[in-house]
């Protein structure tokens, strides 16, 4: 029944590699189970039962990607958008978590709107081919640099922002493991970004680098401290436009370029060059969204992480099944998953980094009408830490050169929307503080 439903044999895949698959992705983005309770604890949320509610949203909505979008996408709670909700809503803003998320709901019902009315679709659809390779160069770099973060071998500097790392011996395990990656995908090994990871965590643990949990198993899984607590008529006043508004830009702009990446990667592409099931991934992404909220946790969103399962060999839904399963199996198994160590992890955002960047072979740097757009979206996504902020920035040039070389005639209609989303996206934040600051 799996190979039919999911054509495994047309998509030249196998049950087994799928596992594979959704497993590496799971291990790349199991941080999330972590990192979103502690961030969202700082808006006064219960972080035991946020834990909880991470991995229920995240298996639900990834699975729900699976059976009726059949793509290797991931889903999560989004990180920046949660920092967002904690740090800017609430403590910023001084609103309620419970009012918060029923902003976070508001954002994914107008994101559903758009999504039904095709008007998400017809947008991306009008991105120019240049600009599509620059998204996943862009998220390549920024994945690398997440990466390389993540290893030790970049950190920060005061003086020049960043800087290189000394070599410790956690940096060296996480080379291993890198090692063994580069040596596996070299010889064509299906699994080679997973068996780094665990080699790498094997090593960890040989050399007492890895912390034994006090617990293998964690019972406490009780989520009703944040669940069904949204107030949806406290967040429907006019003042909150501007940040409904501001998630639902972060996360269109997050997902068009995640999605599009990965897509692309995982040959989900027409012969018209367009993303197969794209509506179905967006109503997805703006239902888990609202979901999300429903459950307790900020902005459900796609997940970039997607590309290692890729990678490694995922090209249907089953890879998606498998990855939210982990996920609820996960629950009780908390305290386990988290001895795999964040530098285990951060080759195989490496390695998908560097797959990424074969795209940048099709944009055409003689043509600098579509080659400085590329080139702004490639780094801007990178420096900037954003995906959103990257591409806004790139739209809006690409708009710009047009309308100075007077050729806005060949501009889409639809990109049109996108460099006013774009601008506005921008804008937006610094125009609600100004008027703020002015009343």
């Amino acid at each position: 029944m799996s190979n039919s439903f999911f054509q495994l044999k047309e998509k030249n895949t196998s049950i087994r590699i799928e596992v594979i698959a959704g497993i590496t992705t799971f291990l790349t983005m199991a941080y999330i189970i972590f990192v979103n309770p502690s961030i969202l604890a700082a808006a006064g949320m219960d972080q035991n039962a946020l834990v909880a509610t991470t991995c229920i949203v995240s298996a639900i909505a990834t699975i729900l990607v699976g059976i009726f979008a059949r793509a290797p996408i991931a889903m999560a709670p989004g990180m920046g958008l949660n920092a967002f909700f904690a740090y800017t809503l609430v403590i910023g803003d001084k609103l309620s978590w419970q009012t918060a998320l029923g902003v976070v709901f508001l954002s994914g019902l107008v994101f559903l709107v758009l999504t039904f009315l095709g008007l998400r679709r017809r947008l991306v659809e009008a991105i120019p081919i240049s600009l599509v390779s620059a998204m996943a160069v862009g998220i390549g770099l920024f994945i690398t640099f997440i990466g390389l973060q993540n290893l030790g071998l970049i950190v920060n500097n005061d003086s020049t922002l960043v800087s290189a790392g000394q070599i410790t011996g956690t940096v060296l395990i996480g080379l291993a493991g890198l090692a063994v990656m580069i040596f596996l995908e070299a010889k064509k090994v299906k699994g080679s970004l997973l068996i780094g990871i665990i080699f790498a965590t094997i090593i960890a643990a040989i050399f007492g680098q890895i912390q034994r949990p006090e617990k293998l198993i964690s019972l406490d899984l009780n989520i009703a401290p944040v669940a069904f607590k949204l107030n949806i008529l406290s967040a429907l006043k006019f003042s909150l436009v501007g940040s409904i508004f501001t998630l639902m830009f972060i996360d269109m702009f997050d997902s068009i370029g995640t999605l599009v990446a990965c897509c692309h990667q995982a040959k989900m592409i027409d012969d018209k060059g367009q993303i197969k099931g794209l509506d179905r991934l967006l109503a997805i992404d703006a239902i888990a969204t609202m979901l999300g909220a429903v459950f307790g946790t900020s902005t459900t969103t796609s997940y970039i992480e997607s590309a290692t399962g890729i990678e490694q060999g995922g090209r249907t839904g089953l890879t998606s099944i498998v990855t939210g399963i982990v996920f609820l199996l996960a629950l009780p198994f908390v305290p386990l998953v988290g001895i795999v160590p964040t530098y285990a992890t951060a080759p195989a955002l490496i390695m998908v980094g560097l797959f990424m960047m074969k795209e940048i072979k099709n944009i055409d740097f003689l043509n600098l009408e579509e080659a400085f757009p590329a080139f702004i979206i490639m780094v801007m996504i990178a420096l900037s830490y954003s995906i959103s902020t990257g591409l806004a920035f790139g739209f809006v040039s690409y708009l710009l050169i047009k309308i100075i070389m007077l050729k806005a005639k060949e501009i889409k209609p639809a990109m049109w929307i996108i460099g006013f989303l774009s601008l506005l996206f921008l804008t937006i934040e610094p125009l609600t503080e100004y008027l703020k600051s002015s009343t």
